[in-house]
């Protein structure tokens, strides 16, 4: 992400030992609401070992300190700090890394596969380099895609109650 005050905030995120998932930037230029979804480096969302409520005050302490002494922020921002949930989205190389063996949904912006705009399977890797990366995923019934990254909308785990997945 090029956006200075994301990797700002992901410093600070990191200094207090937890890594930013992802900041949803909403509201408006008066009343900005950021929503940040943090996690504990090396947890899933079957581990046990996920985010608390006490982790989000303390982030969410650390960076509104951060937001605060900014000439650029609006004195009206809404900062937001979660857990990302069961069904974490995968946003950077690392997450992609991290998941490879475990079930996705992949929305993208067009139809891909069988007309359908989502599709889900094994997440098998995210290949090429930046400018050009392709998640790697089989599906179901055994059908290999490469769906380009800068067709896709929203990536993110699945989660089956009562079982792991594929």
């Amino acid at each position: 992400m090029d956006d200075p005050l994301y990797a700002e905030i992901d410093d600070q995120v990191e200094r207090l030992g937890f890594e930013l998932v992802d900041i949803e930037r909403v509201g408006s230029r008066t009343r900005p609401i950021l929503r940040l979804r943090i996690d504990r480096p090396g947890a899933g969302p079957d581990t046990g070992d996920g985010v608390t409520l006490e982790d989000c005050t303390r982030v969410s302490r650390a960076v509104e300190a951060f937001l605060d002494g900014r000439p650029d922020m609006s004195a009206r921002y809404v900062l937001e700090v979660s857990s990302p949930g069961v069904e974490r989205p995968l946003v950077r190389r690392r997450d992609f890394e991290r998941f490879a063996g475990r079930e996705i949904a992949v929305h993208t912006t067009r139809p891909l596969h069988a007309g359908s705009k989502r599709v889900q399977g094994e997440l098998i890797a995210l290949e090429g380099d930046p400018e050009d990366e392709r998640v790697l995923l089989r599906t179901e019934s055994g059908e290999e895609l490469r769906i380009p990254r800068d067709q896709t909308k929203k990536i993110h785990l699945v989660y089956r109650w009562g079982g792991k997945g594929l």
